[in-house]
């Protein structure tokens, strides 16, 4: 039966309802071993799932475990999720900002997937902070600070959590069905009523072209109306890394300096401005502009920064003691010129060699360390200036394996 249904999938067939709920209830049981998943998530990478199948999979990831019930709760309560990307550490920022304006924010998060940490791996540099409540800390969480941060719960879609760690490792992170399925499940039994998509395109991301993103957009639409969601889906660069610090503990500070707002890369300020401003438009039922202008206020008072250190006191963290590695390598430019690109997918690669994301299942993930890109896009560039800085903790890779900066 095992062997069946992976031929069939990889012939390109249409699995059954039963088939699928056979096959992935059968690993998270333990009677399907890791190298048949691995077989069928790269069938399903490469000949991909009608809607009714990912329909499927979507129902049997939520079925896999309990839903939370937020319905006690007033309001809209609404959920971002991003597909993923360098440097991505959105989350950090938009949660607080969205939360101070009294829409409640309950975010599950996930670990590494690709080249970098994920949102739980970037909090776990906070030395003491709790990724891991259950359901009732969650509710009294929300219900006292209007914010939570926290891994899937072990019984929240527990099927997503063992797949999501095989994809990891096995070359399926970019299988469109696989990401729909994951993030929708998530995202439903999680309690939201609104769903927000930031949908990562480039090189650095898990897609890499603008069709492939349209296609999960359309996915997670239909999703959201089987089970009455409303979903809006942002499309945005993963070209060039998002702000200039990659790496766990050195993506914190730098959400810290936007709610601060003391960020110098308008790029990544404008990004987190443009999913918080959505969030609090489907939140509160108001208008964009309306929604931007409470955005930016909240930034500027300061109640965005005071809701962050809420966060991480609520969830025993201390803000003090981030993990940042000691040991520092700054790599200068070799002429003059001006910086034309800078390549996402380098950066990530020459992150996940220092250390700051995952290769096997088992690694450990080091929060220390990571890269602090010093010039941007269009900057001038003299021989002898800082292109960026490496965080280290044991050793170096060969820089030269990294085309991270052209400077023409």
């Amino acid at each position: 039966m095992i062997i069946d249904i992976i031929n069939k999938k990889r012939l390109g067939l249409e699995l059954s309802y039963q088939e699928l709920d056979y096959f992935f209830n059968g690993y998270l049981n333990g009677d399907v071993a890791d190298y048949q998943m691995s077989s069928l998530l790269m069938a399903i990478c490469i000949n991909g799932m009608s809607d009714e199948e990912i329909f499927a999979l979507t129902k049997i990831f939520i079925d896999s475990g309990d839903t939370l019930d937020l319905s006690f709760i007033p309001g809209n309560k609404v959920d971002k999720h991003s597909t993923g990307g360098i440097g991505d550490k959105t989350t950090l920022v938009i949660a607080p900002i969205v939360a101070s304006l009294g829409v409640s924010v309950v975010k599950m998060s996930g670990r590494g997937l690709g080249y970098t940490g994920g949102t739980i791996d970037k909090l776990e540099s906070i030395p003491g902070f709790r990724i891991d409540l259950d359901d009732s800390e969650i509710i009294k969480q929300v219900s006292d600070i209007g914010v939570v941060v926290t891994g899937q719960t072990k019984d929240l879609v527990p099927m997503d959590k063992v797949i999501y760690a095989l994809r990891d490792v096995t070359g399926t992170v970019s299988s469109i069905p696989l990401i729909a399925s994951s993030i929708m499940s998530k995202k439903i039994a999680g309690g939201a009523d609104k769903i927000l998509i930031d949908i990562k395109v480039g090189s650095g991301a898990l897609l890499d072209n603008i069709r492939d993103a349209k296609k999960l957009e359309e996915l997670m639409i239909k999703i959201g109306k089987v089970y009455n969601r409303e979903v809006r889906c942002i499309i945005s660069d993963m070209n060039t890394p998002l702000g200039m610090n990659v790496g766990n503990g050195l993506e914190v500070l730098e959400a810290i300096s936007v709610l601060k707002g003391e960020c110098h890369n308008q790029g990544f300020v404008d990004l987190c401005v443009l999913l918080a401003t959505n969030m609090v438009s489907m939140g509160l039922d108001i208008s964009m502009d309306e929604a931007e202008k409470l955005v930016l206020d909240s930034i500027k008072s300061g109640k965005a920064y005071n809701k962050f250190l809420d966060l991480v006191k609520y969830q025993r963290g201390n803000i003090d003691k981030i993990i940042i590695s000691k040991n520092t390598l700054e790599v200068k430019a070799k002429s003059n010129g001006v910086v034309e690109a800078i390549d996402a997918l380098e950066v990530g690669k020459l992150s996940l060699d220092l250390g700051a994301g995952k290769v096997k299942k088992e690694d450990k993930i080091d929060y220390g360390v990571g890269i602090v890109l010093n010039k941007t896009v269009s900057d001038k560039v003299k021989k002898g200036d800082v292109l960026y800085t490496i965080y280290y903790s044991k050793k170096i890779p060969k820089l030269d394996n990294y085309k991270i900066f052209t400077i023409k």
